[in-house]
Order: structure tokens, then sequence, then C-alpha cells
């Protein structure tokens, strides 16, 4: 079981994460694409990496707006895990875009 980090730690972390935020105890960070298709995409990949590692984030979408949210729930809070994951995310939006 994954162990929940102290709020100090989770801070720290976030500093040295582009964009991501903690609200409502989850990291949490908005994105927008040029269309529905790109952001569907985006979406995939992201359930691709969320499947490797085995922990699945909470997903919003509309239109071209994509909202993910990290907690790790067997831990009653954010852990390492939720923190590996969203680096996953980010290394989806340096690669290039499947054709």
């Amino acid at each position: 079981m994954a162990e929940r980090l102290e709020k100090t730690t989770i801070e720290a972390k976030l500093a040295e994460m582009g964009g991501w935020q903690l609200r409502a105890e989850k990291l949490y960070k908005s994105f927008t694409f040029g269309n529905f298709v790109e952001a569907f995409g985006f979406l995939t990949q992201v359930a691709l990496e969320s499947e490797k590692l085995g922990h699945h984030p909470e997903i919003y979408n509309v239109y071209r707006t994509v909202e993910l949210e990290l907690t790790t729930h067997d831990a009653g809070g954010i852990s390492e895990r939720d923190f590996a994951l969203a680096e996953r995310i980010e290394s989806l939006l340096s690669q290039p875009s499947p054709t």
C-alpha cells in the first residue's frame, strides 16, 4: 500500500512541476487542446500510461479541455504514485502527436 505524503512534501514537489496544483486534496491540472480530437488523443495516451502504472486519474473532458485529478484512494490522499503518474502525463505533452 502506498503511503500518504505530508502536505509540506506535496507542496515542495509541486513547486518543481509546471502547472500542477493542489485542489481539494488532489493533484490537479487542466489542459487545453486545439480541438476535441486532440484532447481525446491525449486522454487515450493518459489511459495507456495509467494502465501501465496501475494507477488511474479522475478525468473530466469537455470539448477541447481535459482536467485531471490524481489521488491515491487506498492511502487516503496524495502519494508518490500520483507524482509518478503526473510526470508520465507531462512527458506525453513533449512527445510528437501520432498521425
